[in-house]
């Protein structure tokens, strides 16, 4: 059996799909599964040994160049390589319109959720089956019990996201034990105070861990900067990460200790590859797209409620002496 899952953005959506295709390895001994997926998050799935091919789209950078030819070069490579697939089914576990519109060009059978379960409920009228999830389920769960109803099985506990981390070295990268301080997010309004990571950074290095704090765009960057060198004042040996891309960052959670992050992508990732993992929340509720995984992984904070650092340092202890 040949299926395509569609699941392209964003990075937290795409790890809490990474649970479908383990499931359906386990079920279906055999199985081939391809995935479709934003051009700037492929890495995810190509973590997954049970991936055989990860088909990039480019829907974002596509949006912004619709007059250009090349632009519609390659959304006709891509329908002819979607239509040319050979699937027994196609799984649209996004239920966006533009998920639904990419998986109508594949070749099989194509299920998602139905139309009171989708996000977009028009998507729904692209699929020839579509399935009721209850809304109010963890994202997680969501996507597992979707796939579960649309090829008829139960889904294992506990939840396995299947991957594992890649190997990584760098000469910047610390010996011994580190602890990852995921600082960046996608809004100003869920980051954490600067003062509170210097004085979480300062109590981990005490604690025998050094901090490693990666970032993205320069402004990421001059802020991981800034609180690096504060802790470093107090604690040497904390780095900036360089610029690094998702493959290179899951080895470097994988060498971790710990990870804590504020609402983003990584932190999901750090579950995923069962690191010790804090989740801080300072302006969305953790309860339907909080961390989760089959090791260590607790969400502090809510929407007006931002974890104060005793919180998060006396749930970090916990996570490391589990």
């Amino acid at each position: 059996m040949r299926i395509l899952l569609v699941k392209t953005s964003s990075l937290g959506d795409v790890i809490h799909n990474l649970p479908v295709a383990a499931d359906l390895a386990r079920q279906f001994p055999g199985i081939e599964i391809d995935w479709c997926v934003e051009e700037a998050f492929a890495d995810i799935p190509r973590l997954s040994p049970v991936v055989r091919e990860v088909i990039p789209v480019a829907v974002r950078r596509w949006r912004k160049t619709l007059l250009d030819g090349r632009t519609w070069r390659e959304i006709g490579a891509l329908r002819r390589r979607l239509r040319g697939g050979g699937y027994d089914t196609v799984l649209d576990t996004q239920g966006l319109l533009k998920s639904a519109l990419i998986a109508a060009q594949a070749s099989g059978r194509r299920l998602g959720h139905d139309r009171n379960s989708a996000r977009e409920p028009l998507a729904a009228r692209f699929y020839d089956a579509g399935f009721a999830v209850p809304t109010e389920l963890h994202a997680v769960d969501r996507n597992r019990r979707l796939a579960a109803a649309a090829f008829g099985y139960t889904p294992p506990a506990p939840v396995d996201y299947g991957i594992a981390a890649p190997p990584f070295a760098a000469p910047w990268l610390p010996d011994g034990r580190i602890a990852v301080l995921l600082t960046a997010t996608s809004r100003d309004d869920k980051l954490w105070p600067e003062e509170n990571w210097i004085a979480l950074g300062r109590e981990l290095a005490a604690r025998g861990l050094t901090p490693v704090l990666p970032a993205g765009n320069p402004v990421e960057r001059a802020r991981a900067q800034r609180i690096t060198e504060a802790i470093a004042a107090a604690a040497p040996g904390a780095v900036a990460a360089p610029p690094l891309s998702i493959r290179d960052l899951a080895g470097v959670l994988g060498r971790a200790s710990l990870a804590v992050g504020v609402d983003t992508g990584l932190a999901h990732l750090a579950a995923a590859l069962q690191i010790p993992t804090v989740a801080i929340y300072t302006a969305t509720e953790p309860a339907l797209t909080g961390v989760v995984g089959a090791g260590f992984a607790r969400n502090l904070g809510g929407t007006g409620r931002p974890p104060a650092v005793g919180e998060v340092l006396a749930t970090a202890e916990t996570a490391l002496r589990h």
